[in-house]
Order: C-alpha cells, then sequence, then structure tokens
C-alpha cells in the first residue's frame, strides 16, 4: 500500500501502524459477528425444535416431530430416525421427505451406518454415488446422560455439499437438545403406564374390598338395618358386618383401620375374615371375648406394621331386644327413641377400650342395653364425625369450615324425616363437606 497521497500532517509509519490496528479490529468483530451469528441460529434452530416437540402429543408423536424439524431445518433431501429402546435398535422409523426431493426415495438406507453409529456412539458421515445421484448421510446419536434413544440419518443430494464442521456440531447440539425432551417424554410416558397400571390394579382392588363387604343385607323380622362405607380413596380400611347367626342373633360390627389406602385395606380384608370365622362358631363368644381373640391373632402384624383397629362388636337378640357391645377404642355408638323431642340428645354408649393392636392382650367388659319398639342404634367411623363441613348447627353459613363431631352429627340426623334413611343423611353430610379425607361407613339398626 502506498502512501503518496496522504499529506501532512500522517506519518506513513503511523498510518501503517493505524491501519494494521483497524484491520485486527476488523478481524476480532467478523469474528465475534460469526459467533454471534452462529449462536442465534443455534438458538432459533433450538427454539424451533424445542417448540415443535413440545406441541408433540405423545412418544411416537415426537420422534416423528424430531425427524422433520431436523430434516426441515438443515434442508435435507431425506431425514430417518429410528428409536432405541433398551439397547435394542427397534424396526420402527420415522421420517422426513422434502417435498421438492423426487428421487430420495430411490437412495439407499444408511443401514450399517446407523449400526456402526449404535455401537459407537459417534457420528458418522458417509459419501456414495447412486445411479449417477451424488448423496451423502450424516449420522448423528440422540444421547442423554450416557443413554441412547435413538439415531437420525440426515441424507443431502449433490456433489456440491460439504458437511461444515460448524454444521456437524450445530446439528449433534440439536440432537442432543432433543435427546433431553426425549429423555423427560419417555419419563412421563413411563409415569403415566405406570400410573395407568396402578390405577388398573388399584380399581381391581377396590372392586375386591368391594365384594368382601356384604352386598345385601341379611332381613330379620322386627328390625331394620341399614349400611353404607364409602373410602376417601379407591380402597381404604373401613368396614362393617352384618351376620344372623344360626341361633337367631343378629351381629354388627363397624370397624376403622388407622391410616388409607392398600396398607389399611390389608387389615381390614384380614379383620373381616377373622371376625366372620369367629361369627360362625356354633356358639359364640361374647363380645368383649371375641375382641380378646381377634387382638391375640392380629397383634403381631398390627405392632410390627404399626398399625392399630377401633371397632364395635355389638350382638342383639330379638326376643329380649338386648344388645350387648364391646368397643375397642372406637368412637362412641348412640341410641334414639322416635319419642325423642327436639331438644333431647341421644344415649351414648360408653363402655370402651383400647384398640386393637396396642397391647398383646386386650381386655375390656361388654356393654348392655335393652332397646324397645322404635329406638335405633347408629354406629359410625371417624370419618363421619371428623368430616369438616360448612354448615353451622344453628342452621347459619359462614365461611368458616368446622370439624361436625357426634354433636354436629346428632343435629343433622334431626333434620331427617324419620324413619331414618342412610343414604339421605350422607348425601346430607357430603353436601357440606367439600373434599372426603377420610373413610366414611356408617351403620344403624332401627327397632321397628
Amino acid at each position: 500500500m502506498g502512501f503518496k497521497y496522504i499529506t501532512k500532517p500522517w506519518n506513513p509509519n503511523q498510518l501503517q501502524s493505524l491501519v494494521n490496528q483497524a484491520s485486527d479490529t476488523y478481524r476480532i468483530v467478523k469474528k465475534r459477528v460469526a459467533e454471534l451469528s452462529r449462536a442465534l441460529r443455534r438458538e432459533s434452530l433450538f427454539n424451533a425444535v424445542t417448540t415443535a416437540i413440545r406441541e408433540s402429543l405423545d412418544y411416537d408423536n415426537m420422534l416423528q416431530t424430531i425427524a422433520l424439524s431436523i430434516g426441515e431445518t438443515f434442508v435435507a433431501d431425506n431425514c430417518l430416525l429410528k428409536p432405541v429402546e433398551d439397547n435394542f435398535l427397534t424396526q420402527k422409523q420415522f421420517c422426513y421427505q422434502n417435498p421438492q426431493s423426487k428421487v430420495c426415495d430411490f437412495i439407499p438406507k444408511p443401514s450399517e451406518l446407523i449400526t456402526k453409529v449404535f455401537k459407537t456412539h459417534h457420528y458418522q458421515i458417509t459419501e456414495d454415488i447412486y445411479e449417477n445421484i451424488p448423496y451423502q448421510y450424516l449420522v448423528v446419536p440422540l444421547i442423554y446422560q450416557r443413554h441412547l434413544l435413538a439415531i437420525i440419518a440426515i441424507c443431502k443430494l449433490g456433489s456440491d455439499y460439504i458437511w461444515y464442521q460448524e454444521d456437524i456440531q450445530l446439528i449433534i447440539d440439536v440432537a442432543e437438545q432433543s435427546a433431553l425432551a426425549l429423555s423427560q417424554a419417555k419419563l412421563y410416558q413411563n409415569l403415566q403406564e405406570k400410573q395407568r397400571q396402578t390405577n388398573l390394579e388399584l380399581e381391581v382392588a377396590r372392586q375386591i374390598q368391594h365384594n368382601l363387604l356384604r352386598q345385601t343385607l341379611p332381613e330379620m323380622a322386627g328390625v331394620k338395618v341399614q349400611a353404607c362405607c364409602y373410602p376417601a380413596r379407591e380402597v381404604g380400611g373401613d368396614f362393617f358386618e352384618v351376620f344372623v347367626h344360626p341361633n337367631g342373633d343378629l351381629w354388627l360390627a363397624v370397624g376403622d383401620v388407622s391410616g388409607k389406602g392398600v396398607p389399611a385395606a390389608l387389615f381390614m380384608a384380614s379383620t373381616i375374615s377373622l371376625l366372620r370365622r369367629e361369627l360362625s362358631q356354633e356358639v359364640p363368644v361374647e363380645p368383649n371375648v371375641m375382641m380378646q381373640n381377634l387382638n391375640a391373632t392380629l397383634i403381631d402384624d398390627l405392632i410390627s406394621s404399626n398399625y392399630f383397629i377401633t371397632m364395635v362388636l355389638a350382638r342383639y337378640h330379638p326376643i329380649t331386644r338386648e344388645i350387648v357391645y364391646a368397643n375397642s377404642g372406637h368412637i362412641y355408638p348412640f341410641v334414639w327413641s322416635e319419642s325423642d323431642t327436639v331438644n333431647d340428645s341421644p344415649h351414648y354408649l360408653k363402655v370402651r377400650s383400647i384398640p386393637l393392636g396396642i397391647l398383646p392382650k386386650w381386655e375390656g367388659e361388654s356393654g348392655r342395653l335393652i332397646l324397645a319398639s322404635g329406638d335405633t342404634l347408629l354406629v359410625t367411623s371417624d370419618g363421619i364425625t371428623e368430616a369438616t363441613v360448612w354448615e353451622n348447627l344453628d342452621n347459619s353459613r359462614t365461611n368458616n369450615r368446622s370439624m361436625l363431631h357426634q354433636e354436629g352429627l346428632w343435629q343433622f340426623i334431626k333434620k331427617q324425616t324419620q324413619p331414618l334413611n342412610l343414604n339421605n343423611l350422607l348425601a346430607l353430610i357430603q353436601t357440606n363437606n367439600d373434599i372426603q379425607e377420610d373413610d366414611q361407613t356408617i351403620l344403624s339398626l332401627e327397632v321397628v
């Protein structure tokens, strides 16, 4: 470069230094602009692919979306994606075909190259000619945390295309981003499948538990028995039993296993089975002795699992109308007469001992009561009395929720038309109880 046209005060050496500095600055700026351009392109591609993936409906749809997005983004003539499941290359394949490319269907698939990438976990490039048509394949693994999820093969036709390292790295980066999305989708799909399977198993368990309870209640002259049981989940720990012994006695039971869900349901099933065995004896023992027998059989499993069982067990003699009952830590049953006035309170049966599963030997007395015509005995689980309701006892409605308790239950009962209908009573409770937090069981015996 000459400086003969440069006039003073410029010194040629100084000007040369200035030009060199400007040249260096230009190269730095050009390099930085190129880096920013690549970063912008990279982020743009990431966003395009990620957005397309997020809009996919399921795992297979996502695989097709990845093949389509990468094929369109990199202007490929053909794009083939093969998923990997359980460390095996599947027979499934998801394709993108450039609508402008008419001959790409005839280009051989890169099966050997895909197999090589499957074994090495590294990208591969090949160039070849098929019937005078030159083509190139770039085959890239989709890997997340060392797990190979899929392999994608990108085809370009023509001899003038070169896979630059910059483009290769960009495709690898996009493949890594896609692998991350695939991994999350696979995890979500697996969780959904496990949840579906769990729901199916719980539905079977719910049906089995439902069938354990009496589907039709026995009829006996002079009394009317009603019973309902609604688990808070698919299965629960509440149960009831109504059993007519060949000697004519009517046995009633309502029990509640601590906790909820499957563990409580298993103890519930065991308890019903043992209880029915006890009730089927030729001469059943007294209710409190039967409680002792149940506790002796269940104690080891209950203590080791940190569970306990509350229960009311009652025997009704239809001739004498005598109720003999035992209570292992359950809420008090109560009795009322049809002649009771609005201001009267029910009679609570307060003979009670500790729950089953607390001590190796259960000890407790039996309570006794003679019922009269028109009397009703009601036994519930704490899922009824501990339900939180909006309606206050004075019929006013506030924004405060309160626990129903037995007093509140009695107020609800007094609102019912007689004779008592448990389904109507439960409907009233559940109308005021937004969320059922515990199993709800209720049983009544009405002397008619």
